[in-house]
């Protein structure tokens, strides 16, 4: 049975879609079964795959709403992870796509503005039972920004990953091109920490 994570943050630009799609990718490089879903009506994922070349298959599917669940329990038969990127809001169809996951991995900039618009996602998940993860996304390469935010989130007792991904280009221009960036630059900084995001969903699936 496949392992369901659901990324979501109610703030928008808080970089989802990029990460769904690298986490996607990356886990399916790894070798695992892995399918992606586009569950936010923006279709931001939708259009991405919609540029990836046919030598670079993917499962992937674009449910909305109800269809959501039925969706995620037919695919859990036959894979080994799923991943689905979110309405970036804390309205219906977030809640159902949290409530179809095991996991609900939450990005965030180290910024205040996220901090503060990850407490609507954090509600929903409590409210749907769900356990969370949090990683940090778009961290500088200078700066204490991103410690001090890992510093409040350990405060709080809140499930910070290990991996984070840095304020690369890399990301923007694998994005563009329709790929994750362990398919556009294997050897580059991003796409370990792609990998590594891989792992530390692989750990938290056990």
């Amino acid at each position: 049975m496949a392992f369901v994570v659901a990324v979501a943050q109610r703030k928008g630009g808080a970089g989802k879609s990029t990460v769904a799609a690298n986490l996607a990718v990356a886990l399916a490089a790894s070798g695992a079964r892995a399918a992606l879903l586009d569950t936010d009506p923006q279709a931001t994922l939708t259009r991405w795959h919609a540029l990836r070349d046919a030598d670079r298959p993917l499962a992937f599917e674009n449910p909305s709403g109800w269809r959501v669940p039925g969706t995620v329990d037919r695919l859990r038969k036959t894979m080994d992870f799923i991943v689905l990127d979110t309405p970036p809001h804390a309205d219906t169809d977030s809640r159902i796509a949290m409530r179809s996951a095991d996991l609900v991995l939450i990005p965030l900039q180290p910024s205040l503005p996220d901090l503060w618009a990850m407490e609507a996602t954090l509600e929903v998940a409590a409210a749907e039972k769900r356990s969370v993860a949090l990683m940090l996304n778009r961290v500088p390469a200078q700066g204490r920004a991103a410690q001090e935010v890992a510093d409040t989130l350990a405060q709080r007792k809140l499930p910070l990953l290990p991996a984070a991904f840095g304020n690369r280009t890399a990301f923007a221009a694998a994005f563009a091109a329709g790929l994750g960036v362990v398919e556009a630059a294997p050897r580059g900084q991003a796409a370990a920490e792609a990998k590594a995001l891989a792992e530390a969903i692989r750990q938290e699936s056990r």
